[in-house]
């Protein structure tokens, strides 16, 4: 069937839809020529709750669900709302594909997490490595939430024949992102920290950590393509990452933001906050191989792209 068809021939029901990622993937539904895309909002359904999951399905009445909503945020955030994080995430994504399987919809896409990872998983990181050690403490309940998803699909699948995947991306970042400090993840936060430090004459910026624990990052749109790709063509329910290919160092990181930012004062590494996960970089071959996705954005172009939607849209976001 021809990529047009596809998109154009089926209801998609894309929870999420409304947020960072979801605005991506929606838009680019609408590029591949779908006309039918169901957006739920978290004002007129608690995904949480089961009779609320059940409404939406029956008001969107979808051939393919395309699972993005989640409780996210960075190190702080997890480790302040565990129980809240596990909860929410493993009772929406556990009870919409339950309900999907019921009701015979075609298809379920979930998107995992790379916090479900071993703690020194291997760099780079094979999906072969998914259940060789426990998740790395701080983001740990919100990982194994997330990893029941993928537990589920495998099961259904043996089981009833159901047709889900789960998709692992990597840390996204790009224009649209979460910029409040409370909940924000580490490019969202240096950007307005350095930003912010620029606005009042400051000369240091304080950053989380020893600046040694490296990190993977996806751009956004490449992350959104990566998943219309996978709905599109993969029907497996082996786990896949979706990343770039790229390992930063923290340290590094912040010294290319304040840059890119023209921020020239000093970064303060408070160590006392947590490292996180020591090191986090993905092998991507499978997606490559399965779906054709390969990231495109070159990372400083990401960043100038994310720092250029800051400056114009800050005035204008809820960032307390």
């Amino acid at each position: 069937m021809a990529e047009t068809n596809f998109f154009q021939n089926r209801r998609f029901c894309v929870t999420g839809g409304a947020g960072f990622l979801g605005s991506f993937v929606t838009a680019k539904l609408k590029e591949r020529g779908a006309r039918e895309v169901f957006i739920p909002t978290i004002e007129r359904y608690n995904l949480v709750e089961r009779d609320d999951i059940r409404r939406m399905l029956d008001d969107a009445r979808p051939d393919v669900v395309i699972h993005l909503a989640a409780q996210v945020g960075g190190i702080g955030a997890n480790r302040e709302h565990p129980a809240d994080f596990f909860y929410s995430n493993l009772m929406m994504g556990v009870q919409l594909i339950h309900e999907s399987w019921q009701r015979g919809i075609e298809k379920v896409v979930a998107i995992g997490t790379v916090c479900a990872y071993p703690k020194f998983t291997p760099v780079p990181f094979s999906e072969d490595d998914l259940w060789n050690g426990y998740p790395e403490e701080t983001n740990a309940p919100y990982g194994l939430a997330k990893k029941m998803l993928l537990v589920q699909s495998q099961a259904y699948r043996q089981q009833y024949g159901f047709n889900s995947i789960f998709l692992l991306p990597v840390n996204l970042y790009g224009p649209r992102d979460n910029f409040r400090l409370d909940s924000s993840h580490v490019i969202p936060a240096l950007i307005r920290k350095c930003l912010e430090a620029q606005d009042r004459c400051e000369r240091e910026v304080v950053v989380w950590g020893d600046g040694s624990p490296t990190r993977e990052f996806l751009y956004v749109e490449d992350a959104a393509e990566g998943i219309l790709l996978a709905t599109e063509k993969y029907n497996q329910s082996d786990p896949v990452n979706l990343g770039s290919g790229r390992e930063i160092s923290i340290k590094d990181l912040a010294e290319l933001i304040a840059r890119l930012t023209g921020f020239e004062g000093r970064l303060v590494w408070d160590t006392d906050k947590p490292n996180g996960q020591p090191r986090r970089a993905l092998n991507t071959s499978r997606a490559a191989e399965r779906f054709g996705f390969r990231a495109r954005v070159d990372f400083e172009e990401g960043l100038r792209n994310t720092i250029a939607w800051f400056r114009e849209n800050r005035a204008s976001l809820k960032l307390d």
